[in-house]
Protein backbone atom coordinates (compact mmCIF):
# COMPACT_ATOMS: atom_id res chain seq x y z
CA UNK A 1 0.00 0.00 0.00
CA UNK A 2 1.40 3.14 -0.56
CA UNK A 3 2.26 5.54 2.14
CA UNK A 4 0.32 9.20 1.84
CA UNK A 5 3.08 12.01 2.69
CA UNK A 6 1.34 15.36 3.58
CA UNK A 7 3.16 18.52 2.88
CA UNK A 8 2.61 21.98 4.06
CA UNK A 9 3.50 24.87 2.04
CA UNK A 10 4.05 24.73 -1.78
CA UNK A 11 6.92 27.35 -1.61
CA UNK A 12 10.23 25.90 -3.12
CA UNK A 13 10.76 23.23 -0.16
CA UNK A 14 6.97 22.35 -0.78
CA UNK A 15 7.47 21.88 -4.60
CA UNK A 16 10.75 19.77 -3.54
CA UNK A 17 9.68 17.96 -1.05
CA UNK A 18 6.51 16.99 -3.35
CA UNK A 19 8.89 16.21 -6.63
CA UNK A 20 10.82 14.07 -4.44
CA UNK A 21 8.41 11.82 -2.81
CA UNK A 22 7.01 11.01 -6.05
CA UNK A 23 9.66 10.02 -7.15
CA UNK A 24 10.12 7.22 -4.44
CA UNK A 25 6.77 6.38 -5.30
CA UNK A 26 4.91 7.97 -2.20
CA UNK A 27 1.58 9.37 -2.48
CA UNK A 28 1.73 13.19 -1.84
CA UNK A 29 -0.80 15.77 -1.03
CA UNK A 30 0.57 18.94 -0.49
CA UNK A 31 -1.83 21.87 1.45
CA UNK A 32 -1.49 25.34 0.24
CA UNK A 33 -2.93 27.99 2.17
CA UNK A 34 -3.23 30.33 -0.49
CA UNK A 35 -4.30 30.34 -4.29
CA UNK A 36 -0.89 29.81 -5.92
CA UNK A 37 2.61 28.49 -5.21
CA UNK A 38 5.61 29.91 -4.42
CA UNK A 39 5.96 30.78 -1.02
CA UNK A 40 7.46 34.25 -0.25
CA UNK A 41 7.57 35.02 -3.93
CA UNK A 42 4.05 34.74 -4.25
CA UNK A 43 4.00 38.35 -3.48
CA UNK A 44 6.66 40.76 -2.74
CA UNK A 45 7.71 44.59 -2.35
CA UNK A 46 7.66 45.77 -6.50
CA UNK A 47 11.37 46.42 -6.66
CA UNK A 48 12.85 42.86 -4.32
CA UNK A 49 15.18 41.12 -6.56
CA UNK A 50 16.97 37.88 -5.98
CA UNK A 51 19.46 37.85 -2.63
CA UNK A 52 21.56 35.57 -4.20
CA UNK A 53 23.28 35.51 -7.27
CA UNK A 54 20.79 33.21 -9.62
CA UNK A 55 23.34 30.40 -9.91
CA UNK A 56 23.13 29.79 -6.42
CA UNK A 57 19.18 29.96 -6.57
CA UNK A 58 18.63 27.20 -9.23
CA UNK A 59 17.42 23.47 -9.23
CA UNK A 60 20.04 21.29 -9.74
CA UNK A 61 17.59 18.93 -12.39
CA UNK A 62 16.02 22.46 -13.57
CA UNK A 63 17.76 25.38 -14.99
CA UNK A 64 16.78 28.87 -15.57
CA UNK A 65 15.49 30.18 -19.05
CA UNK A 66 18.21 31.66 -21.36
CA UNK A 67 15.83 34.75 -21.54
CA UNK A 68 16.69 35.23 -17.92
CA UNK A 69 19.87 37.27 -18.53
CA UNK A 70 19.96 39.20 -15.02
CA UNK A 71 22.45 37.85 -12.40
CA UNK A 72 19.73 38.78 -9.65
CA UNK A 73 15.97 38.16 -11.36
CA UNK A 74 13.31 40.13 -10.19
CA UNK A 75 10.46 38.69 -8.49
CA UNK A 76 8.29 37.97 -11.20
CA UNK A 77 11.06 36.15 -13.03
CA UNK A 78 11.73 34.48 -9.67
CA UNK A 79 7.74 33.20 -9.21
CA UNK A 80 7.48 32.05 -13.30
CA UNK A 81 10.47 29.96 -12.98
CA UNK A 82 9.11 28.63 -9.96
CA UNK A 83 5.76 28.06 -11.88
CA UNK A 84 7.65 26.74 -14.63
CA UNK A 85 9.01 24.04 -12.21
CA UNK A 86 5.59 22.86 -11.06
CA UNK A 87 4.27 22.28 -14.43
CA UNK A 88 7.47 20.25 -15.83
CA UNK A 89 7.38 18.02 -13.45
CA UNK A 90 3.37 18.15 -13.35
CA UNK A 91 3.40 19.00 -9.35
CA UNK A 92 0.09 21.31 -9.50
CA UNK A 93 -2.15 18.16 -9.61
CA UNK A 94 -1.43 16.94 -6.35
CA UNK A 95 -1.71 20.77 -4.57
CA UNK A 96 -4.82 21.64 -3.07
CA UNK A 97 -4.94 25.38 -2.73
CA UNK A 98 -6.67 27.50 -0.62
CA UNK A 99 -6.46 24.73 1.98
CA UNK A 100 -6.95 24.62 5.81
CA UNK A 101 -8.28 21.05 6.69
CA UNK A 102 -8.00 17.83 8.84
CA UNK A 103 -6.37 15.42 7.26
CA UNK A 104 -4.70 11.93 8.31
CA UNK A 105 -1.57 10.76 6.51
CA UNK A 106 1.80 8.47 7.20
CA UNK A 107 4.00 11.27 7.58
CA UNK A 108 4.00 15.38 7.16
CA UNK A 109 6.73 17.56 5.94
CA UNK A 110 6.40 21.11 6.91
CA UNK A 111 7.98 23.64 4.17
CA UNK A 112 6.02 26.28 5.88
CA UNK A 113 9.38 28.83 5.81
CA UNK A 114 9.96 31.25 8.76
CA UNK A 115 9.85 34.45 6.55
CA UNK A 116 6.19 35.17 6.68
CA UNK A 117 2.65 35.67 7.71
CA UNK A 118 3.62 36.39 11.52
CA UNK A 119 5.25 39.56 11.73
CA UNK A 120 7.87 40.33 14.50
CA UNK A 121 6.79 43.78 16.43
CA UNK A 122 9.20 44.92 18.59
CA UNK A 123 7.97 45.14 22.16
CA UNK A 124 7.63 48.97 23.85
CA UNK A 125 6.97 50.60 27.28
CA UNK A 126 3.41 51.13 28.37
CA UNK A 127 1.81 54.15 26.32
CA UNK A 128 5.07 54.05 24.15
CA UNK A 129 3.84 51.70 21.40
CA UNK A 130 2.04 52.23 17.84
CA UNK A 131 -0.80 53.17 20.02
CA UNK A 132 0.46 56.25 21.06
CA UNK A 133 1.32 57.37 17.51
CA UNK A 134 -1.33 59.84 15.13
CA UNK A 135 -0.20 58.44 12.16
CA UNK A 136 -0.28 55.37 10.37
CA UNK A 137 2.06 52.35 11.80
CA UNK A 138 2.10 49.02 9.56
CA UNK A 139 4.69 46.07 8.90
CA UNK A 140 6.35 45.43 5.71
CA UNK A 141 4.24 42.26 4.99
CA UNK A 142 0.98 44.65 4.91
CA UNK A 143 3.24 46.99 2.37
CA UNK A 144 3.85 43.62 0.36
CA UNK A 145 0.85 42.73 0.08
CA UNK A 146 -0.55 45.66 -1.56
CA UNK A 147 -0.82 45.88 -4.95
CA UNK A 148 2.17 48.63 -6.63
CA UNK A 149 -0.21 51.22 -7.22
CA UNK A 150 -1.54 50.98 -3.59
CA UNK A 151 1.76 50.98 -2.06
CA UNK A 152 3.09 54.08 -3.78
CA UNK A 153 0.10 55.83 -3.41
CA UNK A 154 0.32 55.01 0.45
CA UNK A 155 3.83 56.54 0.95
CA UNK A 156 2.74 59.40 -1.47
CA UNK A 157 3.65 62.90 0.17
CA UNK A 158 4.51 61.62 3.34
CA UNK A 159 7.05 61.64 6.08
CA UNK A 160 8.08 57.92 5.87
CA UNK A 161 9.94 56.33 8.81
CA UNK A 162 11.11 52.64 7.84
CA UNK A 163 12.84 50.41 10.62
CA UNK A 164 15.09 48.20 9.94
CA UNK A 165 18.26 48.05 7.92
CA UNK A 166 17.66 44.15 6.00
CA UNK A 167 16.44 43.82 2.34
CA UNK A 168 12.38 44.59 3.03
CA UNK A 169 13.68 48.13 4.78
CA UNK A 170 16.04 48.93 1.91
CA UNK A 171 13.78 48.09 -0.95
CA UNK A 172 10.61 49.80 0.84
CA UNK A 173 12.80 53.24 1.60
CA UNK A 174 13.83 53.61 -1.74
CA UNK A 175 10.63 53.02 -3.37
CA UNK A 176 9.40 55.97 -0.21
CA UNK A 177 12.32 58.14 -1.62
CA UNK A 178 11.27 57.41 -5.44
CA UNK A 179 7.86 58.55 -4.37
CA UNK A 180 8.75 61.74 -2.61
CA UNK A 181 11.87 62.50 -3.24
CA UNK A 182 13.73 65.02 -1.23
CA UNK A 183 10.53 67.07 -0.40
CA UNK A 184 9.46 64.41 2.19
CA UNK A 185 13.10 62.37 3.04
CA UNK A 186 12.38 58.65 4.03
CA UNK A 187 13.97 57.98 7.49
CA UNK A 188 15.90 54.59 8.06
CA UNK A 189 16.09 53.72 11.60
CA UNK A 190 18.63 51.11 12.52
CA UNK A 191 19.76 49.42 15.19
CA UNK A 192 22.77 48.18 14.07
CA UNK A 193 24.83 48.43 10.77
CA UNK A 194 25.23 45.48 8.87
CA UNK A 195 27.77 44.20 6.24
CA UNK A 196 25.13 44.62 3.47
CA UNK A 197 26.66 43.55 -0.27
CA UNK A 198 26.57 45.13 -3.18
CA UNK A 199 27.46 41.88 -5.11
CA UNK A 200 29.24 38.86 -4.62
CA UNK A 201 32.13 39.73 -6.52
CA UNK A 202 34.72 41.36 -4.07
CA UNK A 203 37.56 42.85 -6.06
CA UNK A 204 36.28 40.52 -8.96
CA UNK A 205 36.58 37.33 -7.34
CA UNK A 206 33.34 34.92 -6.66
CA UNK A 207 32.68 34.74 -3.30
CA UNK A 208 31.75 31.81 -3.38
CA UNK A 209 35.71 30.62 -3.44
CA UNK A 210 35.64 32.31 -0.09
CA UNK A 211 33.22 31.14 1.69
CA UNK A 212 30.86 28.33 -0.32
CA UNK A 213 33.37 25.51 -0.53
CA UNK A 214 34.56 22.82 1.25
CA UNK A 215 37.67 24.24 2.09
CA UNK A 216 35.87 27.12 3.74
CA UNK A 217 34.62 24.43 5.99
CA UNK A 218 37.82 23.68 7.92
CA UNK A 219 37.94 27.23 8.77
CA UNK A 220 35.23 27.60 11.50
CA UNK A 221 35.22 25.87 14.62
CA UNK A 222 31.90 23.69 15.00
CA UNK A 223 29.78 22.16 17.85
CA UNK A 224 31.07 18.81 18.67
CA UNK A 225 33.87 18.76 16.65
CA UNK A 226 37.24 16.71 17.30
CA UNK A 227 40.57 17.71 18.44
CA UNK A 228 42.44 17.74 14.80
CA UNK A 229 39.18 19.59 13.08
CA UNK A 230 39.39 22.47 16.01
CA UNK A 231 43.19 22.47 16.09
CA UNK A 232 42.80 22.74 12.31
CA UNK A 233 39.94 25.51 12.44
CA UNK A 234 41.98 27.21 14.71
CA UNK A 235 45.64 27.66 12.62
CA UNK A 236 43.87 28.70 9.76
CA UNK A 237 41.90 31.60 11.76
CA UNK A 238 44.80 34.65 10.06
CA UNK A 239 43.19 32.81 6.62
CA UNK A 240 39.48 33.54 7.88
CA UNK A 241 40.47 37.07 8.94
CA UNK A 242 42.03 37.67 5.88
CA UNK A 243 39.05 36.52 3.94
CA UNK A 244 36.51 38.65 5.95
CA UNK A 245 38.96 41.81 5.58
CA UNK A 246 39.19 41.24 1.80
CA UNK A 247 35.70 41.25 1.47
CA UNK A 248 35.09 44.16 3.72
CA UNK A 249 37.58 46.34 2.31
CA UNK A 250 35.58 45.80 -1.12
CA UNK A 251 31.93 46.67 0.97
CA UNK A 252 33.39 49.81 2.38
CA UNK A 253 34.94 50.89 -0.94
CA UNK A 254 31.91 50.11 -3.11
CA UNK A 255 29.48 51.49 -1.12
CA UNK A 256 31.53 54.47 0.38
CA UNK A 257 30.56 52.90 4.09
CA UNK A 258 32.94 55.31 6.10
CA UNK A 259 31.29 58.21 4.34
CA UNK A 260 27.89 57.61 5.44
CA UNK A 261 28.98 56.34 9.31
CA UNK A 262 27.96 53.13 8.46
CA UNK A 263 30.69 50.70 8.95
CA UNK A 264 29.84 47.78 10.88
CA UNK A 265 31.56 46.97 14.40
CA UNK A 266 31.66 43.25 13.97
CA UNK A 267 33.34 40.91 11.03
CA UNK A 268 31.81 40.10 8.00
CA UNK A 269 32.27 36.66 9.01
CA UNK A 270 30.30 37.09 11.68
CA UNK A 271 27.67 38.13 8.77
CA UNK A 272 27.80 35.48 6.53
CA UNK A 273 27.25 33.16 9.41
CA UNK A 274 23.94 34.14 10.04
CA UNK A 275 23.07 33.43 6.85
CA UNK A 276 21.43 37.44 6.84
CA UNK A 277 22.95 39.12 4.47
CA UNK A 278 20.96 41.46 2.15
CA UNK A 279 22.11 42.78 -1.40
CA UNK A 280 21.89 46.63 -1.45
CA UNK A 281 19.57 48.26 -4.01
CA UNK A 282 21.41 49.49 -7.02
CA UNK A 283 21.81 53.56 -5.80
CA UNK A 284 20.18 53.20 -2.55
CA UNK A 285 23.91 55.10 -1.19
CA UNK A 286 23.32 58.14 -3.57
CA UNK A 287 19.92 58.36 -2.33
CA UNK A 288 21.38 58.65 1.23
CA UNK A 289 24.11 61.32 -0.28
CA UNK A 290 21.43 63.09 -2.50
CA UNK A 291 19.24 63.27 0.82
CA UNK A 292 16.04 62.06 -0.49
CA UNK A 293 17.03 58.86 2.52
CA UNK A 294 18.06 59.55 5.84
CA UNK A 295 20.01 57.16 8.15
CA UNK A 296 19.52 57.15 11.63
CA UNK A 297 20.95 55.16 14.31
CA UNK A 298 18.93 54.26 17.12
CA UNK A 299 19.84 51.72 19.32
CA UNK A 300 15.94 52.10 21.19
CA UNK A 301 13.13 53.76 20.18
CA UNK A 302 9.64 54.31 21.33
CA UNK A 303 6.36 56.01 19.90
CA UNK A 304 4.70 59.59 21.06
CA UNK A 305 1.80 61.32 19.67
CA UNK A 306 4.13 63.67 17.01
CA UNK A 307 6.33 60.44 15.67
CA UNK A 308 8.92 58.22 17.00
CA UNK A 309 11.20 59.26 19.97
CA UNK A 310 14.76 58.27 19.68
CA UNK A 311 16.63 56.93 22.91
CA UNK A 312 18.66 60.20 23.73
CA UNK A 313 17.53 62.71 22.09
CA UNK A 314 15.33 65.85 22.99
CA UNK A 315 13.17 66.09 20.16
CA UNK A 316 10.97 63.53 18.26
CA UNK A 317 11.22 62.59 14.87
CA UNK A 318 8.29 64.00 13.55
CA UNK A 319 6.87 61.36 10.84
CA UNK A 320 3.29 60.63 9.31
CA UNK A 321 3.68 56.98 8.58
CA UNK A 322 6.01 53.52 10.28
CA UNK A 323 6.90 51.16 7.90
CA UNK A 324 7.99 48.33 10.60
CA UNK A 325 10.50 46.18 8.72
CA UNK A 326 11.59 43.69 11.68
CA UNK A 327 11.12 40.63 10.00
CA UNK A 328 9.11 37.46 11.19
CA UNK A 329 8.82 35.69 14.00
CA UNK A 330 9.03 32.12 12.79
CA UNK A 331 9.25 30.60 15.81
CA UNK A 332 6.12 31.38 16.63
CA UNK A 333 4.84 30.71 12.99
CA UNK A 334 5.86 27.22 13.35
CA UNK A 335 4.51 26.55 17.49
CA UNK A 336 0.72 28.20 16.01
CA UNK A 337 1.14 25.37 13.79
CA UNK A 338 0.87 22.79 16.79
CA UNK A 339 -2.66 22.23 18.79
CA UNK A 340 -1.13 19.73 21.12
CA UNK A 341 1.04 21.19 23.85
CA UNK A 342 2.92 18.35 24.50
CA UNK A 343 4.59 18.88 20.99
CA UNK A 344 4.88 22.62 21.31
CA UNK A 345 6.85 21.73 24.29
CA UNK A 346 8.92 18.85 21.52
CA UNK A 347 9.91 21.89 19.36
CA UNK A 348 10.75 24.83 21.93
CA UNK A 349 11.36 22.83 24.75
CA UNK A 350 14.82 24.97 24.46
CA UNK A 351 15.12 28.48 26.42
CA UNK A 352 17.69 29.51 22.99
CA UNK A 353 14.87 29.51 20.84
CA UNK A 354 16.40 26.50 18.67
CA UNK A 355 14.47 23.72 17.06
CA UNK A 356 16.33 20.54 17.96
CA UNK A 357 16.14 18.99 15.02
CA UNK A 358 18.18 15.84 13.24
CA UNK A 359 20.38 17.31 10.22
CA UNK A 360 18.11 20.11 10.80
CA UNK A 361 15.07 18.55 9.45
CA UNK A 362 13.50 15.30 11.78
CA UNK A 363 12.63 16.07 15.13
CA UNK A 364 14.04 12.91 17.37
CA UNK A 365 10.62 12.72 19.42
CA UNK A 366 8.47 13.14 16.37
CA UNK A 367 9.75 10.72 14.00
CA UNK A 368 6.42 10.98 11.25
CA UNK A 369 7.36 14.50 11.08
CA UNK A 370 10.20 17.00 8.92
CA UNK A 371 10.68 20.07 8.81
CA UNK A 372 12.41 21.89 5.57
CA UNK A 373 13.45 25.17 4.79
CA UNK A 374 13.14 26.30 8.06
CA UNK A 375 17.01 26.80 9.14
CA UNK A 376 18.70 29.50 7.21
CA UNK A 377 21.64 29.30 4.53
CA UNK A 378 22.82 31.38 1.98
CA UNK A 379 21.21 29.62 -0.26
CA UNK A 380 17.78 27.84 0.90
CA UNK A 381 17.10 26.37 -2.10
CA UNK A 382 20.05 24.14 -2.35
CA UNK A 383 20.21 23.12 1.62
CA UNK A 384 16.06 22.48 0.68
CA UNK A 385 17.24 20.08 -1.94
CA UNK A 386 19.43 18.12 0.33
CA UNK A 387 17.39 17.69 3.18
CA UNK A 388 14.14 16.13 1.29
CA UNK A 389 15.76 12.90 0.93
CA UNK A 390 16.82 13.05 4.10
CA UNK A 391 13.06 13.21 4.89
CA UNK A 392 11.89 11.00 2.91
CA UNK A 393 14.08 8.20 3.84
CA UNK A 394 12.72 9.07 7.45
CA UNK A 395 9.27 8.79 5.77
Amino acid sequence: MERQVGIIGAGISGLLACKYTLSKGYRPVVFESRGTIGGVWTKTIETTKLQTPKVLFQFSDFQWPPSVTEEFPNQHQVFDYLQSYARHFDLLRHIRFNSKVVYQVDFLILCVGRFSDVPNIPEFPPDKGPQAFHGKVIHSMEYAAMDYSSAAELVKGKRVAVVGLQKSALDIAMECSTANGLEHPCTVIYRTEHWNVPDYLPWGLQMAYLYLNRFSELLVHKPGEGFLLSLLATILSPLRWGYSKFVESYIKSKLRLSKFGMVPKHSFLTEISSCLISTVPEGFYNRVEEGSIKLKKAPTFSFCKEGILIDGEAEPLETDMVILATGFNGIKKLEEIFVSPTFQHFIFGSTDNTVPLYRECIHPQIPQLAIIGFSESIANLYTSEIKVPMASRAS
